[in-house]
Order: C-alpha cells, then structure tokens, then sequence
C-alpha cells in the first residue's frame, strides 16, 4: 500500500471525520512557500493552513525557536510564572491598544473568553446585560458559545437550544445595528473581514459608527482577529486599517506560526477577570508562546506586516487584471484576498489549481479564498495568476 493510501485507509476507519471528503494528497515536509505530499511533488501554498502558517515552511528562525524551547521545557503551568508568556504578552500590549492579554490555544476558546470577559465586566457593574450582536455570515469558532455568535444557521441547526442571547444584524447596515443596539447589550462581536463567508471586509463609514454607538450606550466592542490579525492586513492588527480601537480583541491562527496558541486582548477598564473567573491547562504554554514571540519579532523587524500591504496590493491589481468573465469580484486587504467567479466554478477551479501544484482556499463553490504566508513574493504571485489565468481559460473552454 502507498504512503498516500495507508494514510487514507487509517483516517477513514479510525478518524472521527467531521471535515467531509478530504482532498486526496497529504504533505511531509515544507520549505518556505513551498509544500511536498507523499510522492515529492511541490506544491505553492496560497492557503497557509487557513491563515495560520505566517512565515511558511521550514522558517528558519521558527524552526530554532522550536527546536531550542524543546530542548529546555514544553510545559509547565500557569501555577507558575512563565519568562515567554510575560514576553509575549509584553510584546502584544506594547505594539496593540490593549493593556492586558490572556493566552489560550485556539481562536474559538479566545473568542468564548472574550463573551465571558464582557459578561463579568457588567456582572462586575451589576448591571444585567445579557444580549451580544453579531454579524448575519459571521464565523467565531466551534464551542457551543461561538456558534451562537456566528450568523450562519448551518453550523447552529444540530446544536439548539443554543446559547442565548446573539442577535445577528446584517453587514454594513448601520441602521438594522442601531435597532438593535440597547441597554440590554453586553457587546457587539465582529470579524473585520469576514473570512469564512467570503472575504468580506467591513465598511469602514460602519465602522466609526458602531463605535459612536457603543460609546454612547456603554456597549464594549469586541473585533474577532483571528484571521484578520498578525500581519494579514497589512498591518500588525486589522483595526489599524481603519482607526478604530475595540475594547477587545481576539487573536489566533498566525500567531504562533503553526503551533496553536490563541489570544483574548483588552483594555484596563474591561479586564473584568479575578483569579478563578476563567482558566487553561496548556494556553500560554512555553512552546507556544516562544513561537509567538519568535513570530511578531520577525514581523516587526523584518518588514512582513509591510511585505502584506505591498504584495498583497499587487495580488489584487494583478488578479483583477486578468481577463476573464468568471471573475465577478476580486475584494480583501493585504494578504486575505477573495476571488468571487460569476458561476458555480469555485470547487472546480480549486481543484484544477491543485492539479497545476497551486494551493488554495474555496469558500462554497463561487469564493477563491487566498491567505498565503506572509513572506509570499511578487514572483509567487506571478505563478498563482498564470495559472488562475490558464486554469479559467480551460474552465470556459469546457462550459
């Protein structure tokens, strides 16, 4: 039996699959944009593990980060002090408008602190505050908590009665968000961008105004960065981008460059949170927590978060250049592009994508979604569109 097929025969019989079919190819090893499945071909990955592997493959400075940290300690607890959790947390607050940060180890449980923060905070007041709104389309993760907050009914319908009380409003429509904005509102949650719907990036008009609202009716402001944050925008942090400050703010994916970690960032006023009020076994552990240091240095210093906004803006002229009626949209900031076709093609494309050694995302079957790593060059970025370009060609040639 074949690496691939042994792979395949043992996640098929002993894997819990909550993923669908699997794309049939599996990687062994990586080096820089660049990914090797089972037989050795190459592949230029454009997807970066949905937004996650910020410095690609096989980075050298991670790598000895990893490498170094194992040799010493893995883990230990947060009975503890730990020199990389203060480091991090040091590091995120000095560059952010946070004062404070609470590790954990995905997007989702950074998320469901951050609906827990928010309820302490009034709790703490005595005031009772029990709605959050949402955005219609958004994602916020898999707990039982954050799919109530994402406005999309499939990832709810198995799980009633879910947990109350998110009310989704509609994106960019400030006046169905004013309907609903009251003094029964904790907080209002939002991706900057929405990934998992599309690429949707919030208008910033919208923006400033729900921030006025909040101010004005005592609402806290939570931006779900999971994806948007750490480089991806152009900047170290989405909300950068359009001059509003949140209350607080999640981080995920592309922090540690690969290896788990998450983030819940806030303010002095809203870090609601007592010793015993909330928790984690393995956040903000030494592995992960030098990987976000090593991470956020190598953007801050070796001109990444730049390298987003300026290869990033060049991906997207380049891709709305190309001469095809399958492209309806090209849309997104810096590094997190969406590709929106005109027909049902988006699945089709992928995979021919794929079959040319070209990696990418797909978001239904109408969204090309492309994350690529952050070290990603004009060069790579010359290859993807030559492909898409022929890719599309042979798509209309076929209809």
């Amino acid at each position: 039996m074949k690496p691939l097929q042994e792979i395949m025969h043992n996640d098929e019989t002993y894997y819990m699959n909550t993923f669908g079919k699997r794309n049939p190819v599996a990687f062994t090893h990586g080096e820089g944009m660049k990914l090797f499945d089972t037989e050795g071909k190459p592949y230029l990955d454009f997807f970066a593990g949905i937004a996650v592997n910020s410095l690609g493959y096989h980075h050298p400075a991670l790598t000895k980060t990893i490498q170094q940290q194992a040799e010493k300690v893995l883990h230990t607890s947060s009975v503890f002090y730990i020199e990389q959790q203060a480091r991090l947390a040091k590091l995120l607050v000095t560059n952010s408008c946070a004062d404070r940060v609470f590790f954990c180890n995905s997007g989702a449980e950074a998320n469901e602190g951050a609906i827990k923060l928010a309820r302490k905070y009034f709790w703490n007041k005595g005031e009772q505050r029990p709605e959050f709104i949402t955005l219609q389309s958004s994602f916020h993760g898999r707990t039982l908590a954050t799919v109530s907050a994402t406005g999309q009914e499939k990832y709810q319908k198995p799980y009633a009665p879910l947990v109350e009380k998110f009310i989704h409003v509609p994106i960019n429509d400030i006046e169905a968000f004013r309907a609903q904005a009251s003094k029964k509102t904790a907080a209002v949650m939002l991706e900057l961008i929405q990934g998992e719907s599309g690429v949707h990036p919030i208008d910033s008009a919208y923006l400033t105004e729900i921030r006025n609202i909040c101010d004005e009716k005592g609402i806290l402001l939570i931006f779900d960065e999971v994806q948007t944050g750490v480089g991806r925008t152009g900047k170290l942090f989405c909300y950068e981008n359009y001059g509003v400050e949140p209350d607080i703010f999640t981080l995920a994916k592309g922090l540690g460059g690969g290896v788990p970690v998450g983030a819940l960032l806030a303010k002095e006023p809203f870090c609601a949170f007592e010793p015993g009020d909330h928790g984690t076994t393995f956040g903000g552990n030494p592995l992960s927590c030098a990987c976000g240091i090593c991470v956020i240095q190598e953007l801050l210093e070796n001109g990444l978060i730049e390298n987003a906004e300026k290869t990033g803006s060049y991906f997207q002229s380049a891709l709305k250049n190309i001469s095809s009626p399958l492209i309806a949209e090209v849309r997104g900031m810096g590094l997190m592009i969406g590709v929106e076709m005109t027909a049902g093609i988006g699945k089709t494309v992928q995979k021919l994508l794929q079959e040319k050694g070209i990696l990418a995302g797909a978001v239904g079957d109408k969204i090309l979604r492309l994350v690529p790593p952050l070290i990603i060059t004009e060069k790579e970025v010359d290859i993807f569109v030559t492909n898409l370009t022929a890719v599309l060609a042979e798509v209309e040639k076929g209809a």
